[in-house]
Order: structure tokens, then C-alpha cells, then sequence
């Protein structure tokens, strides 16, 4: 990780702060990346980059305070003032903004942040593109002075002036949809959109039902070791309780930093990041949530 500086703290909107931060040597990344922020030693969370990629040296990231807290959004709320400085990781895409003649942008309150540099590279390329932007309520809404540039492809549609958002109508608009937001509405993008032509980023793990889990055997290629994992535990966790080392991030399968290859062996698929056909496929997995079906499990650490 390294040091940046906080060169602005500004709100955005009712219990939404950006950070602007700057520093040295910062690499440069894509529209859809996020970064890890240490809140404090040893615990990061996950925010997504929404200023301009073109600005090098300097990135943007938006915090929603949440209630209930983790710890994340409060102390970076509370405790981080504009002139100190944070740690951060390398930014990741989990979200990467495809080439299309045509996109649906569909954001919920804080979920507009990825999508605020997908639109600008989207503006400028000259596609056809629409954002519809849900939220509560029009306070709660991060960002609308830099969105009212866009004129009428950006609809506001906060709920208690609208409603909730018509995705219905949204999804039979065609193009890409990309979505981020809260998990009923991406579960409900998911009833409606065909899979090809949706693109999701959870910020929660998925809602998901699992059976009980058991426990199986690791063998870790590249050291030639083979792991007991219990039922009480990841496979990350067994790994690195075995001296094997996996870079690893949120443990809830939503960053995507343990993304591990799987050389034999079923998977079950726990995780929020990869798509259903990356599941079915079965040639990689997030150690820090999924486990195996077979007995067995063989990986390239």
C-alpha cells in the first residue's frame, strides 16, 4: 500500500463526503476501478474511483456514512480531515466498461460512483448512453451539479418524488446495463436483464443460500502442500494458517483481490464478483468465501 494526501474533503450530498488524493507515482486505472483504504491498521475497505482517469496524481473517492457502521465510513467521516494523509491499495477492476454502441447507466444513491467515469469516457466516445439515478430522496444524492452537464440523458428519479426506479422500461431500452447500487436493486436488474447484457457491482456480499458447509482437502501446487480445510473455516484462512500466502482484501468475496486459479477440483461458488458463466466455467474461484463440492481441490498457489 502507500501514502497519499487528502488534498479536499468536500459533501456531496446528506451523509455522502468525496476525498480528492493525491501523490507521487499514483498508477493510472479505468473507469469501473476501486481502491482499498486502510481505516486502520490491518482493516481496509473497498471505495470506487469516480474522478477523471485522464488526472494523473490525482484520484477521487466518494464515502456514504452508513448506519450501522463497519468502522469504515465513520472514521473516514469523522476522522480524516482534508491535509492528512491515508493509505491505499493499487486500484482494481472487477467493473470494466466495455466497448458498445449503447449503455443503460443505472445507479442507486452511492452506487453512482463507478459510474461517473464510465460515463465520461462513454460521453466522449460519442455513444449512446443514459443514466437513470435513484435514490430516497434528492438530498441524498451525490453529484448532480457535475451530472446536470449531461442535459437529458441523465434522468433523477429520486423514490419519493418517482417511485422506485422503472427497470423494466430501462432494460427494454437496450444496450449494456451497467448497475450499482443497493442489493434489491440489483437483484431485481438481475430478474429483469438477460445476463449477457448486464453488468453488476456488489459493494455487499450477494444474498445467497447455502447448504451446511464440510469440510475438504487443498493441494496447493506451486508449494506442493496439502491443506485440511474445515468446515469452520476458508480456504484462505487454512492457507495461511499453512505459511501459504494469497494477497487478500475484504473476505466477503466483493473485492476480488483473492481471485485464485483452479487447476482440478468442483467449486461453490460463493462469491459477488464473477458472472454466472465465470462460475460455470469453474477455472477460478475467491478463496476467502467459496469452497469446494468435491472432495478435493487443486490450486496454482
Amino acid at each position: 500500500m502507500r501514502r497519499v494526501q487528502v488534498t479536499a474533503k468536500t459533501r456531496e450530498a446528506e451523509d455522502v463526503v468525496s476525498f480528492a488524493l493525491s501523490g507521487d507515482g499514483l498508477p493510472p486505472w479505468t473507469p469501473g476501478a476501486h481502491v482499498d483504504v486502510e481505516v486502520r491498521p490491518g482493516v481496509n475497505r473497498q471505495y470506487s474511483l469516480c474522478g477523471d482517469p485522464a488526472e494523473r496524481g490525482c484520484w477521487r473517492i466518494a464515502v456514504l456514512r452508513e448506519d450501522p457502521s463497519r468502522g469504515g465510513s465513520r472514521y473516514l467521516h469523522e476522522e480524516v480531515p482534508a491535509g492528512s494523509s491515508l493509505r491505499v491499495g493499487e486500484p482494481r477492476n472487477n467493473f470494466a466498461l466495455e466497448p458498445a454502441p449503447a449503455y443503460a447507466f443505472v445507479a442507486g444513491g452511492i452506487g453512482i460512483t463507478p459510474l461517473l467515469p464510465m460515463i465520461r469516457a462513454v460521453a466522449a466516445s460519442g455513444a449512446e448512453w443514459t443514466l437513470h439515478y435513484g435514490a430516497r430522496t434528492r438530498a441524498r444524492m451525490a453529484f448532480l451539479d457535475e451530472l446536470a452537464a449531461y442535459g437529458d440523458r441523465v434522468r433523477v428519479l429520486p423514490e419519493d418524488e418517482h417511485g422506485l426506479l422503472p427497470l423494466a422500461d430501462i432494460v427494454a431500452g437496450g444496450g449494456l446495463v451497467y448497475c450499482c447500487g443497493p442489493e434489491p436493486l440489483l437483484a431485481a436488474a438481475e430478474r429483469l436483464c438477460p445476463a449477457d447484457r448486464l453488468r453488476l457491482e456488489r459493494f455487499r456480499p450477494r444474498e445467497e443460500e447455502f447448504g451446511p458447509a464440510g469440510a475438504f482437502e487443498v493441494f496447493a501446487s506451486l508449494s506442493g502442500q496439502t491443506v485440511e480445510v474445515a468446515a469452520t473455516e476458508s480456504v484462505l484462512d487454512a492457507l495461511d494458517l499453512a505459511g501459504v500466502g494469497v494477497p487478500s482484501s475484504c473476505r466477503e468475496g466483493t473485492c476480488g483481490t483473492c481471485e485464485t486459479t483452479v487447476l482440478d477440483g468442483e467449486v461453490e461458488h460463493r462469491d459477488s464478483v464473477l458472472s454466472e458463466e465465470e462460475r460455470t466455467s469453474g477455472k477460478t474461484m475467491m478463496i476467502c468465501v467459496s469452497r469446494a463440492r468435491s472432495a478435493r481441490l487443486v490450486l496454482d498457489v
